[in-house]
């Protein structure tokens, strides 16, 4: 029941999971306790809020771009498996690849995909701009990782042109905060960008100032 009550902030915008899903999100509380006892992928004050402030920010990725199965999703820097993990419990019949250049961050992911039988998550200890000739994406996602001009520099190359979302053609999709119109203006893409309010999308207190950032792959 404790674990029904942590995911109550999850159920209140989605309310469509598989009971494969359900259990594979109620397995994250305690995987993601034990493993941050022992490798901090996790700040101590927001573990006890993962399901807020973890998961269902994620999961503002799949509110605004919606990804058909077959999409192909690059989780650059991925950390302790966000926001790559919770988008690929969603998302089963697409393929993930979770990035990361610290190689024990990289470990915590491979066994919170192992333990909740995530087949379709592939964890690489390597960097983004690394992967360049070797993959190929439909989309590139990431969270609070590098400036917006950086993460387009590394993902851009990776990305195809198409569009395999109903929403949104292919491109960078990630999650931003504090001063969009700085960072956004750094890139050169003001025209293309487009930026929505986490908070607008799920009116919780932790996502005043949070943002999903979309830039379209246009050549």
């Amino acid at each position: 029941m404790e674990k029904q009550n942590k995911l109550e902030v999850v159920l209140k915008y989605f309310d469509d999971f598989s009971e494969t899903q359900l259990s594979q999100l109620e397995a994250l509380d305690a995987l993601y306790n034990e493993w941050n006892g022992k490798i901090n992928v996790i700040s101590r004050k927001d573990i006890d809020a993962l399901y807020e402030k973890h998961v269902l920010h994620s999961l503002a990725i799949a509110a605004i771009c919606p990804f058909d199965d077959g999409a192909r999703i690059l989780d650059i820097g991925t950390g302790g498996g966000f926001p790559g993990i919770p988008l690929a419990i969603l998302f089963p019949e697409c393929q993930f690849v979770l990035a990361d250049s610290i190689g024990k961050k990289i470990k915590v992911v491979q066994e919170v995909a192992a333990a909740i039988g995530l087949k379709n998550v592939t964890a690489i200890h390597t960097r983004a701009e690394e992967l360049k000739g070797k993959y190929t994406f439909d989309y590139a996602v990431s969270r609070a990782v590098a400036p917006l001009a950086d993460l387009w520099r590394w993902g851009s190359p990776l990305i195809a042109r198409g569009q395999k979302s109903d929403e949104l053609p292919n491109g960078l999709v990630c999650l931003k905060g504090g001063d969009l119109k700085a960072e956004i203006a750094e890139t050169g893409m003001q025209r293309i960008v487009q930026a929505w309010s986490v908070h607008d999308i799920f009116p919780e207190p932790s996502f005043e100032e949070k943002f999903v950032v979309y830039v379209p792959k246009l050549n």
